[in-house]
């Protein structure tokens, strides 16, 4: 399938079905729509931050939640062996240590 004229034109000429301009890119023309109402509210009057603290609170728990059980149990399991493995280098280092590997 090839593409439209529209699309291999890129913009700025009178193409269309019945050769009309259609609008540059981003631009296109056309019948304004009926029907479509939009309300907007200006830039100093809106709260961006409405709500942002209490939806970081939970969302952060929730975050937490679902990945606590992949964290957590490696962390415990790697920081009791680093704890035996230091217990077991000062004991090996120490006078008894020596006496007991001899």
């Amino acid at each position: 399938m090839r593409p439209t004229q529209a699309l291999m034109a890129g913009g700025e000429g009178p193409i269309g079905k019945h050769g009309k301009f259609l609008g540059g890119w981003g631009n296109f023309g056309g019948m304004p729509q009926k029907g479509i109402v939009s309300y907007t509210l200006s830039a100093n009057r809106q709260n961006p931050f409405a709500g942002a603290a209490h939806a970081a609170v939970f969302n952060t728990w929730r975050r937490f939640s679902a990945q606590v059980l992949y964290v957590a149990p490696p962390m415990i399991f790697f920081y009791y062996a680093i704890s035996w493995a230091t217990e077991r280098n000062h004991f090996l280092n120490s006078k008894a240590g020596r006496e007991f590997n001899v």
